[in-house]
């Protein structure tokens, strides 16, 4: 750290606070309070959710007396928040350290985040690992509800939902949700029943290849290479307005293998072809060591290999609670016109 950990926090509060005030006036309370890698002091995060706190330390734990000065800012600067702590320093960022009976209790809770004037659920611990939002997302899913308002949206590897709930907030015509989690995708459901929503999305609990494969028309087998797939919800073709694409970096099914930096075209193209003529793709990449400027032009590529060029790319940057000193965040968002 280049200064004490308090001094890092102030100054980071301090340079959010044009920007807070113009979230919490559009119905935000959901924000990056502290974004180490960029901010002195690396692995270390912190991030407000409504009423919680939620800190995490990847690479390296956060020693205890790091911890209690947190702690103790925070009960000054912004009184009243539930401080939970996740040390998700072993390998695959998985939480490993236990808190008291007490603060267990408070981390399972039930509780309310709002962005944009949409609710979610969140709670500071849970089955998984990862927030039940992902905050960095939000510039994508205020771009969404720009854009959705009497448009079909077809959201693929939906998480909880997100960007679907807020789709259907502002009068999508349809928000299509899938993904291979039914408990991510129960999230979303509960996302959906704190909203009043003018449409009821729909949660498809199926592998994104084959929800795609059917959606565009190219059709999924039962059987590959003499192998029995495991059973999938059967899909009518589709074409969407609006089709957002957020896959993990990495995740293998017997549908397919998902990998964003050597072969992101393999999970691309099917979203490409789910898209309607004149439709419109945000594609999402969150591998760090992925360089934005090849990354667009694989997707050029592939775009016109499918016989669907892209008319128009426009950048979404993160919002300004995940500063980039460099301008090269680590989660790249492209806008597409196909």
């Amino acid at each position: 750290m280049t200064m004490p950990l308090p001094g890092l926090l102030a100054a980071a509060l301090e340079r959010r606070g044009e920007l807070l005030t113009r979230l919490h006036a559009e119905g935000t309370d959901s924000y990056r309070l502290f974004h180490g890698t960029a901010e002195g002091a690396a692995g270390l995060t912190v991030d407000r959710y409504g009423g919680l706190l939620l800190v995490q330390s990847f690479h390296r734990s956060l020693p205890e007396r790091d911890l209690a000065e947190l702690e103790a800012f925070y009960s000054k600067a912004l009184p009243g928040l539930a401080l939970v702590y996740n040390d998700r320093s072993r390998p695959n960022s998985r939480i490993c350290n236990r808190l008291a009976a007490d603060m267990q209790s408070a981390a399972q809770a039930p509780r309310l985040a709002q962005e944009l004037g949409v609710g979610y659920r969140i709670q500071g611990r849970h089955a998984g690992q990862d927030p039940w939002l992902f905050l960095d997302l939000r510039a994508a899913r205020r771009r969404v509800m720009r854009e959705a308002a009497g448009r079909s949206l077809l959201n693929v590897f939906a998480y909880t939902c997100g960007v679907g709930v807020a789709a259907a907030k502002v009068g999508a015509s349809a928000s299509v949700n899938v993904d291979f989690s039914i408990s991510s995708l129960e999230v979303g459901m509960e996302n959906a029943r704190l909203n009043a929503l003018p449409i009821q999305p729909d949660f498809v609990h199926c592998d994104a290849f084959a929800a795609m494969r059917q959606f565009c028309g190219l059709g999924q087998s039962q059987v590959v290479r003499g192998r029995r797939l495991p059973p999938f919800p059967r899909l009518a073709p589709r074409r969407f307005d609006l089709v957002v694409l957020d896959p993990p970096r990495y995740a293998r099914s017997p549908f397919g293998v998902v990998d964003v930096i050597r072969d992101y075209p393999a999970v691309f193209k099917p979203a490409l072809l789910c898209a309607a003529e004149g439709g419109t793709l945000i594609c999402c990449n969150n591998a760090a060591d992925a360089a934005r400027e090849p990354w667009l032009e694989q997707l050029e590529r592939s775009a016109r290999k499918a016989g669907r060029a892209i008319r128009e790319a426009e950048w979404i940057p993160p919002e300004d609670d995940f500063p980039s000193p460099d301008g090269r965040p680590p989660l790249k968002m492209v806008l597409l016109r196909v």
